[in-house]
């Protein structure tokens, strides 16, 4: 039972991460290309694409429409997390690390517990709990 409340608390609280984050790059534009900017990336292309996943990503968890396709959406979201931290670690700003660290630690929760609180188990947890 503990292992079916940890899977929806930490899934609402990375999907309201994300969507958030989206609401933010869709209304705060300026700002956050200067702080991609800053980071070191054009961040002309990437906003528009970044709004999309931020979106997608829940979406596809949430929904499980596929479990293949939830799977590929934590593989994306936790290669964005590990990437968002070490770049703003990389410029020497840890504390713009401090929400990849958040949402790196709810994603493990949501994925590890996935197969606890959904009727389609996936493959892929006990090979990443070994």
């Amino acid at each position: 039972m503990l292992e079916f409340y940890g899977y929806w608390t930490s899934t609402a609280l990375l999907s309201v991460l994300y969507l958030a984050s989206a609401y933010m790059y869709a209304t705060k534009g300026p700002w956050v290309r200067e702080a991609l900017t800053e980071l070191g990336y054009s961040a002309n292309n990437l906003v528009p694409f970044m709004i999309i996943v931020k979106v997608l990503g829940p979406v596809a968890i949430l929904s499980r429409v596929s479990v293949p396709l939830s799977d590929l959406a934590y593989a994306g979201i936790f290669f964005h997390l590990l990437l968002s931290g070490l770049a703003h670690i990389g410029v020497r700003k840890p504390v713009g690390a401090l929400p990849a660290a958040i949402g790196l630690a709810l994603l493990i929760t949501s994925f590890m517990t996935q197969n606890d609180a959904r009727d389609l188990p996936s493959p892929y947890i006990k090979a990443a709990a070994h």
